[in-house]
């Protein structure tokens, strides 16, 4: 899948979308999710254009990598979860509901969460 320059995520990045910025830093962009699953729910996505976590670890360099999943737990510790516990997603892919075609990790946290969700129907 070619990466799409229309999705929402990269309007966010070039700033034609406005967001409330939670971090920034050169490899990664995190912001509110507009519709929260738990108390806590961050979006956190790389600054390329990435379409998938796949695409993401064939093809970013290991800079890129190493500063997206820093960024990652910098949020975590950031927003307060860390000592709780937080859960990572990331869809990828239509059998998933991958949303944006832009690469980009879920935090959820901030109440004790249930076990992994049961596959729908």
């Amino acid at each position: 899948m070619n990466y799409d320059d229309k999705n929402i995520f990269a309007k966010i990045l070039r700033g034609e979308i406005p967001t409330k910025t939670v971090y920034e830093d050169e490899y990664a962009l995190a912001f509110p999710d507009i519709n929260p699953q738990a108390p806590v729910h961050i979006l956190v996505i790389p600054k390329g254009r990435y379409v998938s976590a796949a695409d993401f670890g064939a093809t970013a360099s290991p800079e890129e990598i190493t500063g997206f999943y820093r960024a990652v737990s910098h949020v975590a510790k950031q927003l307060g979860v860390e000592d709780s516990g937080y859960r990572i997603i990331c869809n990828i892919g239509p059998d998933s509901q991958q949303m944006v075609p832009h690469f980009h990790v879920h935090i959820l946290g901030g109440h004790k969460m249930g076990h992994v969700l049961a596959p729908s129907d």
